[in-house]
């Protein structure tokens, strides 16, 4: 119970996605950086891997020198030490009993494994909010991202993508927002898979308000997901660091419209490096909001896929869920064996032909070709005329 009070306490010091803070926590445990926290004192050799990784560039941009990198380091300390004081993580636990949220952390049977990926920038704990168990909704799941300004096509797509992985038994995962994200969770609850909603705000807080039902719905069929606590609100940089979640709890990721700046680029950022499955949808050459997937995909960053099929094709087990090929209609015509059709070719449109002509013309023998006429004239292609042989202006695959 205590490191789970600590992992709560973490949430409320630190921003969601912090690297820093992660670090520290992986290092010692969160209760003992909670502890370090509250002494306002960090370790030696904490401090002297946050100088190093300082020079390498791996705790984020700014000073170069050590006395830098330490004046950083007691900035970002103070600041974790202010919000300490009116830290109360067993009023926060209480405060997402009392909506009917339960909080998993690493460890927990529902807690997904594969967000162990993220390293640093793994989250302390996870607020849920929904019938479904988190971990099984994504064993088998496909990200659906893309504009918030979506197109009629976007949102068609979305919603289609969204029903057929889940009734192929795909979870769905997105980020609740207006557009792809919430035609893709609309698709997905007419299936029968779960989907999953990681928000950028408590899940208490329902952002945007005119999802109110939708977020309903995911509840009785999905689950809500937030890394923050109770009652905090969404702002910019939350829902760029939510994207990381989106990417890492997938299997794969499918951009369905997105511009050349979209948020949903932001989470393809985060599947490439978590390498993840990227796909993309293709849009009209037109359309700017499908600029940023035309883009992806000309990069050969994203694979570019049109149907359910393909996606689950390139996330599945391979070989088990193979995406049929397109074809065209299949017409009369392509059933009849190559001498036939060479004889149909043959024979004019307009002006009757004796079959001898006929046979020169198919490269064939004058006895094959007055077979064939016979049988095509009964299947009514070709009829006979008193200049000789035709197709008929009629023919059953209407050409």
């Amino acid at each position: 119970m205590r490191e789970r009070l600590a992992r709560v306490t973490l949430m409320r010091l630190a921003e969601p996605g912090d690297p820093v803070m992660g670090r520290l926590t992986a290092s010692c445990g969160p209760e003992a950086a909670v502890e370090q926290v509250r002494r306002g004192a960090l370790d030696a050799g904490f401090v002297h891997w946050f100088g190093s990784a300082r020079h390498r560039g791996a705790a984020g941009s700014g000073d170069g020198d050590g006395a830098g990198a330490g004046d950083r380091l007691a900035r970002i300390l103070a600041a974790w030490a202010a919000r300490l004081e009116t830290a109360d993580p067993a009023e926060d636990l209480a405060a997402g009993e009392r909506t009917g949220a339960r909080l998993v952390v690493p460890g927990d049977a529902e807690w997904p494994t594969q967000l162990d990926d993220l390293g640093d920038v793994r989250p302390h704990a996870l607020w849920l909010h929904g019938e479904a168990n988190l971990r099984f909704a994504c064993i088998r799941s496909v990200a659906v991202v893309g504009s918030r300004a979506a197109t009629p096509y976007g949102a068609h797509v979305a919603a289609e993508f969204g029903a057929g992985l889940s009734e192929r038994g795909y979870g769905v995962v997105s980020g609740g927002a207006y557009g792809v994200d919430g035609a893709a969770h609309r698709g997905a609850l007419a299936g029968g898979a779960p989907t999953v909603a990681v928000l950028a705000c408590g899940t208490d807080v329902t952002y945007p308000s005119a999802h109110h039902d939708l977020f309903a719905a995911v509840r009785g069929q999905g689950v809500l997901v937030s890394e923050c606590p109770m009652g905090v609100r969404p702002t910019r940089p939350r829902f760029l660091v939510r994207n990381r979640l989106i990417a890492a709890l997938a299997r794969g990721t499918v951009v369905v419209e997105a511009a050349v700046r979209s948020g949903a680029l932001n989470t393809a950022g985060h599947a490439t490096a978590l390498r993840r499955v990227l796909a993309a949808v293709p849009g009209p050459v037109t359309s700017d909001t499908s600029a940023g997937c035309h883009r992806l995909i000309r990069q050969g960053a994203a694979t570019c896929v049109t149907t359910p099929a393909e996606m689950t094709e390139l996330v599945g087990v391979i070989g088990d869920e193979l995406a049929p090929e397109p074809r065209g209609p299949v017409l009369p015509r392509d059933r009849l064996d190559p001498e036939t059709r060479r004889v149909l070719e043959a024979v004019p449109a307009r002006a009757g032909a004796g079959p001898a002509t006929i046979a020169v013309a198919a490269g064939t023998d004058l006895e094959t070709v007055l077979s064939c006429l016979g049988g095509l004239a009964a299947a009514g292609y070709v009829e006979r005329t008193s200049r000789g042989w035709r197709l008929r202006p009629e023919r059953p695959e209407g050409g």
